[in-house]
């Protein structure tokens, strides 16, 4: 009795202890402690993204970084994006379509409504966990996914390579700078034709 209690507990405390992972995106390298739960990041050059687990129930980082001092916490399992630039990070879920299918073309009010969103989104009024946008602000971090196993693209990088996995399409976010959405921005209103009087 006493063994078949012991093998319970033992199985609630693994499963109480939630997974969680974080991509952290700075300009120039950040020092991770994940020891002393802290990330130190100073102003670079370049984006760079470095990855790290963590294991705890409950964990609270302290942020030493361009943005100023801050804590963030991960409070559940899941994958999580951590802005340690001086920077909004603005960014979603992309649809995954298979190259060998056939891509139609997009009309004017299509792509009207995407510049519309877009706008939305780089000024922070559409982001939300329900939609799988977001926007980060320095020193913040945002949980993206449940899936810690998911694809995380960062500001200016192109979409790499993706495959199904188990016949499932692969589970992929796409994140940009502010910059870069307004030159996305800039791209799509130069494609839009003026109405005929």
């Amino acid at each position: 009795m006493k063994r078949i209690l012991f093998i319970l507990l033992a199985a609630l405390s693994l499963s109480a202890c939630k997974e969680k992972r974080v991509i952290v995106m700075s300009k120039g390298p950040a020092d991770i402690n994940t020891d002393n739960k802290t990330i130190k990041a100073k102003d670079g050059s370049g984006h760079e993204e470095k990855a790290f687990a963590v294991s705890s129930n409950s964990a609270t980082f302290k942020l030493s970084t361009p943005a100023g001092e801050a804590t963030v916490d991960f409070p559940e399992s899941g994958l999580y994006v951590l802005n340690v630039k001086n920077d909004t990070i603005i960014g979603g879920y992309q649809r995954y379509a298979d190259p060998n299918e056939k891509r139609s073309n997009i009309t004017q009010e299509q792509l009207k409504h995407m510049i519309d969103s877009v706008i939305l989104l780089s000024e922070g009024k559409n982001a939300s966990a329900a939609n799988r946008t977001f926007y980060i602000l320095p020193n913040k971090a945002a949980k993206i996914s449940d899936n810690i196993e998911a694809d995380v693209v960062g500001p200016y990088h192109r979409m790499r390579s993706v495959e199904k996995k188990d016949g499932k399409d692969p589970e992929v976010y796409h994140f940009y700078s502010i910059k870069e959405i307004r030159e996305k921005i800039a791209e799509m209103v130069a494609l839009t034709v003026a109405e005929k009087k």
